[in-house]
Formats: C-alpha cells, structure tokens, sequence
C-alpha cells in the first residue's frame, strides 16, 4: 500500500469519524430540545403557581438551555449538510458560542433580581402545596442532565466545539440547579425558611459568570471534560 493511499485512508477515516460525532451531536440537541420544552413549561407553571423562585429560576434555566440547544442545531445542521467550507464552519461555530454564552449571562441577571426582589421587597413567601411536584422535576434532571452533559462534553471535544461544550455547560448547571431545587423547596417545606428559595439560586452565579465569559471569548477548554 503507497503512501498516498494511507493518507487517504486515514483522511477518509477522521471525516467519517466526526460524520458521526455530528450526528451524535445533533441527536443529543434533539433529545435536549424535547426534554427542556417539557421541563421548562412545568417549571414555569408550578412556580407561578406556588411563587417560588427557585422553580421560576428552574424554568427559565430550562428556556434557556431551549434556546441554546436551537442555536445549536443551526449551527450542526450547517455542517451536517457537508455544503459549508470549513471557515463557514468555524464562523457559525464562534457565532454560536457567543450566543449561548450571552443567554447564560440573561440566566445570572435573572436569578440575581429576582433573588433581590424576593428577599429585600417582597419577601415572597413560598407555598408548598406545588413543592412535591417540584421536587420530583428536580430528582428526574438530577438523574437525566448529568448523563446527558457528560455525552455533549465528549462530543464537544471530538468536534473541538466552542458551542456544544457551552451546552454541555448548561446541561451541568441544570443538574447542580436541580440540587438547589431539591435542598430548597423541601427546606421551605418542612422548615418554612422563606429566605431559603431567593438565597439558594444564587450559588451557582460564579460557575455561570466562568463559564459565560469563556464561551463568549473563545477561551473555552474544549479538550477538557468535567
């Protein structure tokens, strides 16, 4: 066999590889999509229902990660038709990093007021009779999310993507939100700590912020998994 020959065996190879990577990727988005247009229609309900930020907060992160996952598949799809240069490629991949890094940047200014608001103008008071249900949304995204995100960071770093790992990211933040969920609305329940909902969704504003600022600026560490 030439030399020639095993380069465009090996080439030939790589570029089926990430095919498939894509594919993979896009499946995951579509699952994601599914899933967060569910998780977050309930959250949104449930916590306007009984007024409790944290679930608020939950549903927004879910309509958030909706949105991400939308920028996503644009940017998948785009590679995945195999009409795209590479440099189209690669500006659709920036484009979309930014973009779900500015939407994980709307997730911190969200919490930040309105934990404000609930603790030093409303005082907001929970009502528990939602909180069952709301912790059982918490125990399925603490199963399902960590799960999930750990197939979109392998993935991101086949494809050495900028934006899917931004995904991942949100994907994580789901899964430790859904910690905070959990520990608070069943605090609220059974302590009747008020203070707990607004002071509890504000524990994940410097992961956010790090991760934020990295997709935006490109400095995300795609080789690298949780």
């Amino acid at each position: 066999m030439t030399k020639g020959t095993l380069v465009r065996d090996e080439t030939t190879s790589i570029t089926a590889s990430r095919a498939d990577a894509v594919r993979l990727a896009l499946l995951l988005t579509y699952i994601t999509l599914g899933w967060m247009t569910i998780e977050g229609a309930a959250s949104l309900l449930l916590g306007w229902a009984s007024k409790s930020l944290l679930l608020e907060a939950f549903g927004i992160d879910s309509v958030i990660e909706l949105f991400s996952a939308a920028v996503l598949l644009w940017r998948l799809r785009i590679e995945a038709s195999g009409t795209a240069t590479s440099e189209h490629v690669n500006f659709v991949e920036r484009r979309a990093a930014r973009l779900i890094g500015y939407s994980l940047y709307a997730l911190i200014a969200y919490v930040i007021l309105n934990s404000g608001y609930g603790l030093f103008i409303a005082k907001r008071i929970t009502d528990t009779h939602e909180s069952v249900w709301g912790i059982l949304i918490g125990l399925v995204a603490k199963i399902g999310m960590p799960i999930l995100a750990a197939y979109k960071l392998k993935v991101a770093a086949h494809l050495n993507s900028r934006a899917l790992r931004a995904d991942a990211i949100e994907s994580i933040t789901c899964g430790y939100l859904s910690i905070v969920l959990i520990i608070g609305l069943a605090a609220t329940w059974l302590l009747g700590w008020w203070w707990l909902d607004s002071v509890a969704a504000l524990g994940l504003i410097p992961f956010l912020v790090r991760e934020a600022r990295a997709a935006i600026s490109g400095e995300c560490a795609c080789n690298k998994t949780e």
